[in-house]
């Protein structure tokens, strides 16, 4: 299985509400520099799955564009900033099996990011992500490595 754990990209604060807060211009170009990156390598998703925060729903918008429809996309409600780790790893997995995905997406945020890597990856300190930024697991079986981790400063 690939994984792509992608953070949204960067929004503004001028919002209700953390979950209210929209993408900034910067968010939306940095988003689109990433989706063209991406689309080089990867022709398609399986499974998406994106958290419930606008900002996250608008990096998915921004996305798709470069991509066909995936076989199933769903919004996981798991997947905020407090979020348990171990659970949504778990969930990735359940929905990986039940939608027999090779190749997932997930666009969630920090600090859930960082220690989903060290929950998949065994040995690996929660690293940072950038705002769109994306990192690469190669899951087999209980083995996972990181491929690649790249933000809009790293591929320009």
């Amino acid at each position: 299985m690939q994984l792509f754990l992608m953070r949204h990209g960067d929004a503004g604060f001028n919002a209700l509400s953390d979950r209210d807060r929209t993408l900034s211009d910067v968010g939306r170009h940095h988003t689109v520099l990433m989706s063209n990156w991406l689309a080089r390598s990867v022709t398609d998703f399986d499974l998406v799955l994106v958290s419930p925060y606008l900002r996250a729903q608008q990096t998915w918008q921004e996305l798709s564009q470069h991509f066909p429809e995936p076989r199933k996309w769903l919004v996981a409600d798991d997947l905020v900033p407090a979020g348990d780790p171990a659970n949504v790893a778990a969930l990735v997995a359940a929905y990986a099996e039940l939608y027999k995905a090779d190749k997932i997406l997930v666009i969630a945020h920090m600090p859930l990011l960082g220690y989903l890597v060290s929950e998949l990856v065994a040995g690996v300190e929660p690293p940072l992500f950038a705002t769109s930024g994306i990192t690469l697991i190669d899951k087999h079986a209980e083995q996972a490595s990181i491929v690649w981790q790249h933000a809009p400063h790293s591929i320009s």
